[in-house]
């Protein structure tokens, strides 16, 4: 499963300037609304440093913008731009061409037992963390 995640976020635009965990970071804007830098490296496993990085080159590329909190004004809150939803969306659209390629190369007992995986694997997915 690792080196097929791999796989597909190398599948991502090559003019694509952004690093690949940065659509990981617009994607958790999208589900869960505007997020703090430090919400944000929760999230996504990383330091905050790491994060300030991430946001700074998706602010740069116009992707999210950074405003103040309503009732903490010590924290930022960064927030999904329309330019970052698009982009969102043109990556989920490559990767999912990229997959459809790859599927139809399988056989159709491979598909099958595929399909029959499925499931399995999405229970998988949701269990909890070690």
């Amino acid at each position: 499963m690792g080196r097929l995640t791999r796989r597909m976020a190398f599948a991502q635009d090559p003019d694509n300037s952004a690093p690949l965990g940065a659509m990981a970071v617009l994607a958790a804007l999208q589900r869960n609304g505007a997020l703090t830098v430090g919400q944000l490296a929760a999230h996504e496993h990383v330091r905050p440093p790491s994060m300030t990085r991430t946001v700074t080159i998706l602010e740069q590329a116009g992707c999210v913008t950074r405003t103040p909190h309503a009732s903490d004004r010590r924290s930022i809150l960064v927030s999904l731009t329309g330019h970052g939803r698009e982009q969102l969306l043109q990556d989920r659209q490559r990767r999912d061409a990229w997959l459809a390629r790859r599927l139809q190369e399988l056989s159709p007992d491979q598909r099958t037992l595929l399909a029959l995986a499925a499931p399995v694997l999405e229970e998988l997915s949701r269990s909890a963390a070690i």
